[in-house]
């Protein structure tokens, strides 16, 4: 007997109800990002190592999945090199590819590639999946799509501001309640300083980014395994638990990173973002949190995070402000800024909500039913009217019992039915069903249609 078969875990088949709904998603983040004036690209699933490695610091190297050579890849490979059992350094000899850990890098590439064909700034959105070595666990998969939109060619706040108000446009729709999280790198850059461990500052931030999954105290003992001194995480505690307003918080910042340039830098740009989207007055959650650090290395000013108010999970959007992300590729002075929509977690969360609208998700609104041959011909004509007005609908391909018709109806959760007889042949109409009320009339293909299109 064959062995059942399975998929790899962290991935996930989709029914066709689940794709109606991420389609909702996608659709929902693109028409947002529409309205702002962002264009669409796509880049490949696999990228060379050599534009991913390196880029997402230690920890994010090391989740990423990496594709063997085709072809007698041992070829090149000592006995010695063989037999040393050494995953890492056999990886790199027959390993030149690997499946893209998130868009931003391949989308910098991108821009190094065709620089000469864009406009700057050049405002790009991108809906793909992306890959991860991680350990699958709720709301975490190896497999999830991302949907990115970034600027880059610009200096200016002004697209850190209209980013977040994307994010809150979208999450306006979904009808998902959020709290928009925002920090700096270069507060955190300026609090590395005045604590007097400048040069830990990547590994206070990767250690900050974990307080929400693993506790103050944790935090901590990450920071004193990293060699930084107990004095200096003393003097940390009282600004990552910094309390109060916005404004609070930007007035206590100014005193406390009085002597870091870098530091106050950070806290104008924070303090011109929060001010002019608070003249907006978005519909979500807007807070300063400095224990939002963002793992990946790549980021040099503005951080965001959003956080579902109403459901338990991680982060499901994030983004910032990246400075030297080009320059790595050999095109220096391209600042850039985006923000990643986590469409799987969305999808968890909509799920556990129960926000999808009905017509979001209802594929086929008709379906005839087919009686035989010549009823069967009748309708294939009427659903070619109906098709040519945006109608959705189908003929059951056999002429089986009218039980297992209904059946397909039900299980598809289509809302109307049409039956064709010899009575409506005659009188060229239709007898459309309410299935959800089980009422029957007999109407013409013009009332058809529009009761369809109500």
């Amino acid at each position: 007997m064959a062995a059942k078969p399975s998929i790899p875990k962290g991935t996930r088949d989709f029914s066709p109800v689940e794709m109606a709904k991420r389609n909702y998603i996608f659709n929902t983040i693109r028409d947002v990002y529409h309205l702002y004036g962002f264009q669409q690209i796509e880049t490949p699933a696999m990228e060379m190592l050599s534009t991913l490695m390196g880029k997402y610091g230690e920890e994010g190297d090391k989740l990423l999945f990496k594709i063997q050579n085709s072809g007698d890849y041992f070829s090149g490979l000592t006995d010695e090199e063989l037999l040393s059992r050494n995953a890492a350094k056999l990886a790199s000899k027959f390993c030149e590819k690997g499946l893209r850990y998130d868009l931003t890098v391949p989308f910098a590439r991108y821009v190094v590639m065709h620089r000469d064909e864009i406009t700057f700034p050049f405002k790009r959105y991108q809906i793909q999946p992306v890959w991860r070595a991680d350990r699958p666990q709720k709301g975490r998969y190896r497999e999830f799509y991302q949907c990115d939109a970034d600027v880059v060619g610009s200096d200016s706040l002004l697209n850190e501001v209209e980013l977040m108000q994307i994010v809150d446009t979208v999450f306006t729709r979904f009808g998902i309640r959020v709290c928009i999280k925002i920090n700096n790198r270069k507060i955190l850059t300026g609090i590395a300083e005045i604590i007097g461990e400048a040069d830990k500052i990547v590994d206070i931030t990767v250690a900050i980014d974990k307080l929400d999954k693993i506790g103050l105290d944790n935090v901590n003992a990450e920071l004193k395994e990293k060699g930084i001194s107990d004095e200096a995480i003393a003097k940390l505690q009282p600004i990552i638990l910094l309390s109060g307003t916005n404004e609070e918080k930007l007035a206590t910042l100014k005193e406390v990173l009085a002597g870091s340039e870098i530091g106050q830098k950070g806290v104008e740009e924070s303090e011109f973002i929060l001010k002019t989207l608070s003249a907006f007055g978005l519909k979500n959650e807007l807070e300063l949190d400095l224990t939002l650090a963002r793992g990946l290395n790549y980021y040099t000013g503005a951080i965001f995070e959003v956080k579902a108010l109403d459901v338990q999970i991680g982060s499901i959007t994030g983004g910032g402000r990246y400075d030297n992300l080009t320059g790595v590729f050999g095109m220096a002075g391209v600042s850039g800024v985006g923000i990643s929509f986590g469409a799987d977690r969305i999808f968890d969360v909509l799920n556990q909500l129960d926000l999808y609208p009905k017509e979001a998700v209802n594929s086929t609104q008709l379906l005839f039913i087919n009686f035989g041959e010549k009823e069967a011909a009748f309708s294939l004509n009427v659903l070619a009217q109906v098709r040519a007005e945006g109608i959705r609908a189908e003929i059951f391909p056999d002429s089986s019992k009218m039980k297992k018709q209904m059946g397909y109806a039900n299980a598809k959760n289509i809302p109307f039915v049409a039956l064709v007889g010899e009575n409506e042949m005659n009188e060229n109409k239709v007898t459309l069903k309410n299935m959800e009320t089980g009422e029957q009339t007999l109407v013409s293909v013009e009332e058809l249609i529009q009761t369809l299109k109500k």
